[in-house]
């Protein structure tokens, strides 16, 4: 007789989570061996089927780069994969606090347990990197993981839920589509920790579902991330780097620098550079398979209507339309490269994150203009900064508050799994990539057990006879005295 497990799509949402649950309770403490063995299955995964899942994701764009997704969601996807699997069994050894008391037998040690059941929630913008990722620290902390890719995305969530029973039993990974209902739908399960990427509006919607069952949550959110030119950097360089991270992805990413601070007498110059790259790098857009459409219609309008805004009420635009072409075109939800300056607090663009291919760019007399102005808005993903690391970076860097800082070129901490990405604020709470990743899914568990022949309760409870309050207050008196040599 032939025993067939069931796949995620033939399951209700509650019956996944239990049979996750039941298998963490069969197994709560996974191998190394084990954690490795799903790793390298959820290598397999994107590897085996990266032309169908890049194909995916051009449909569900309209437009989007085949090289595109192959570098940032596939081939991007694998060095955190790697870095997680080389380094979890030495991650999962318990952290031992003092070998000197453990000689008088006093034991504390710090265990890295898994925390068993994670929900995983992914974005449309880079609807594999940013599912993946996660789900891969997630297996190596030892859990199980229902991974909820965006709905926008619904071509690349196909592929992954008829594609992911080939890799993984249902109680050990199972990808959740649009037949168990929408995303609020997922995050109100009682999960051990939720993890979300996205936009700040839902993100706090999904931390008000989390709170109801006291989960943990990660949320990865985004913002407008502001670059401020330094007087001592390569204004050039600065442009063109500045104006090819916009085009990214069409300039849906979290991490794409929004606005611009540039030193008063260079404004112009930095203005004219930025779209002589748009302009020689796109001769043109319309019919360009290479340029990247906005997602859907709803953000196309959304983007346009903030560039109207702005213009109504003042702002000069100027954009990197090819010749004989009209844009924006509603038919391919291509938007030129559209460059803004003279913008002020009352325009919709001064305050909504674009997530499209427009940059504001603003002059600034003294550094402490721009950290006034960056410091009166919610706290951003990422600050860009152009220039040499000197005491002006150094006071940026002190005076300001960012998930992260970035230093002369786009996204350049995401190339490392030593150091962690997350949010700070309004971008979002926690952090990933690396060890980072792995803690975040573990619970840091306390052990602390002693040898000794007394017993510390003894002393803390009642009677407080005269010995006892005798040794409090030795007690305080060291503690003065300690305070009084530190100092």
């Amino acid at each position: 007789m032939v025993i067939t497990t069931p796949t995620a799509r033939e399951l209700t949402l509650d019956q996944i989570l239990e049979r996750q649950q039941q298998a963490f309770l069969a197994d709560p403490q996974p191998s190394a061996k084990v954690r490795r063995d799903r790793i390298t299955r959820l290598k397999r995964l994107v590897l085996d089927n990266a032309a169908e899942l890049t194909e995916a994701m051009r449909e569900d764009y309209g437009s989007r780069p085949e090289t595109l997704s192959t570098l940032t969601d596939i081939a991007s996807s694998i060095p955190d994969l790697d870095h997680q699997r080389s380094h979890l069994k030495k991650w999962m050894k318990p952290t031992r606090i003092s070998r000197v008391l453990d000689r008088v037998g006093f034991h504390q040690q710090v265990r890295h347990d898994p925390k068993g059941v994670v929900g995983i929630m992914g974005p449309w913008n880079f609807p594999l990197y940013l599912t993946i990722v996660p789900a891969g620290s997630a297996l190596g902390a030892g859990n199980r993981v229902m991974l909820r890719p965006s709905s926008v995305t619904a071509n690349t969530t196909e592929v992954l839920a008829r594609r992911a029973p080939d890799y993984f039993a249902v109680d050990e990974l199972a990808v959740i589509g649009p037949e168990h209902g929408r995303g609020s739908d997922f995050s109100v399960l009682p999960f051990d920790h939720l993890f979300f990427t996205g936009s700040p509006a839902v993100g706090k919607s999904v931390a008000k579902d989390a709170a109801e069952n006291l989960t943990p949550v990660t949320l990865e959110l985004g913002g407008k991330n502001p670059v401020l030119v330094d007087s001592s950097a390569d204004i050039e360089r600065a442009a063109r780097s500045v104006a090819a991270s916009r085009l990214v992805n069409g300039g849906q990413v979290c991490m794409c620098p929004d606005y611009v601070f540039v030193p008063e007498d260079r404004v112009d110059a930095f203005c004219d550079i930025v779209l002589d790259q748009w302009r020689t790098s796109l001769p043109a857009i319309v019919g360009n398979p290479e340029y990247t459409a906005v997602i859907n219609t709803s953000n196309y309008e959304r983007i346009v209507g903030l560039v109207d805004d702005a213009v109504a009420k003042g702002a000069v635009k100027r954009d990197a339309t090819p010749a004989g072409e009209r844009l924006p075109d509603a038919v391919t939800r291509k938007i030129a490269p559209t460059l803004l300056t003279g913008v002020t607090p009352e325009m919709e663009i001064d305050d909504d994150e674009v997530f499209g291919p427009v940059l504001t760019v603003f002059g600034y007399k003294s550094v402490d203009e721009a950290i006034r102005y960056i410091t009166a808005r919610p706290s951003p993903l990422v600050l860009y900064w152009y220039g040499d690391k000197n005491e002006r970076f150094e006071t940026v860097a002190d005076r300001t508050r960012s998930g992260n800082i970035y230093g002369n070129d786009f996204g350049i901490g995401m190339v490392s799994s030593a150091i962690p990405f997350g949010g700070v604020g309004n971008s979002g709470m926690g952090g990933y990539h690396g060890h980072y990743g792995f803690r975040t899914f573990t619970h840091e568990r306390a052990v602390a057990l002693h040898s000794f022949n007394t017993n510390v309760s003894e002393f803390v409870a009642p009677p407080y006879i005269k010995g006892k309050k005798r040794m409090a207050s030795i007690y305080l008196g060291a503690m003065r005295a300690r305070t009084r040599l530190k100092l």
